[in-house]
């Protein structure tokens, strides 16, 4: 099933698939749900479901907008050199030692929090994205929070209102940082979004930049 979610100013069906329902549903392994940061990791989630020798529900998160992102794009190879699905994608920092500060985020908003990072020189922040947001990738986060023996400072960062989204799950479940996740989100709301793209893009660029701030 795949289901458009995206906070990108629009009204509000037209910006969350409501993660937290979905959320609400899983139990005993019974679904797959996704929320894919590059076309090479959705090609390869599409394939697995394909491979499996056994059939359960996948539900996948798609944002409108990075069809057109000039960053989320995969080389050609990806696809066909054997790599697989990743549950988790690391950040790519050569020195992990450096690292202050890790945001975990699924889905969009990592490009804003990329953009935001280059742009202010934020090099001592990683950016972790969590592409299957159930089953929850325990070892794979566990390897990667690894790296960051240094870390002082741990964020769920999501476009979704506090009451909304993969807070509630990441809250229950993500039990083995050195410290308590913080969360990064918009304010509790009634509605999934204002529907405003003034309102919408100042809310926007407040969150990225409390992600940063915040610890």
């Amino acid at each position: 099933m795949l289901l458009p979610h995206g906070y990108e100013g629009q009204g509000s069906e037209h910006s969350s698939a409501r993660i937290e329902r979905f959320m609400n549903l899983c139990a005993e392994q019974n679904m797959i749900v996704v929320n894919c940061t590059t076309p090479v990791n959705l090609f390869h989630v599409l394939r697995r479901q394909v491979a499996w020798t056994f059939r359960k529900p996948l539900i996948v998160f798609t944002p409108k907008s990075l069809l057109r992102h000039p960053k989320c794009v995969s080389a050609l190879n990806k696809f066909l050199d054997g790599t697989r699905f990743l549950e988790v994608i690391d950040d790519p920092s050569e020195d992990p030692e450096k690292i202050r500060k890790v945001l975990f985020c699924s889905g969009k908003i990592y490009y804003d929090l990329e953009a935001f990072r280059l742009e202010n020189g934020q090099d001592h922040v990683a950016i972790v994205r969590i592409e299957q947001l159930y089953p929850l990738p325990i070892k794979q986060l566990e390897e990667s929070i690894q790296r960051y023996s240094n870390a002082q400072t741990w964020c769920w960062v999501q476009e979704e209102p506090a009451n909304m989204g993969a807070w509630d799950l990441m809250m229950k479940n993500f039990k083995f940082t050195t410290s308590p996740l913080h969360l990064v989100s918009r304010q509790t709301s009634s509605s999934p979004a204002s529907g405003f793209a003034r309102k919408h893009q100042k809310e926007q660029n407040e969150l990225i930049g409390r992600a940063f701030s915040t610890g």
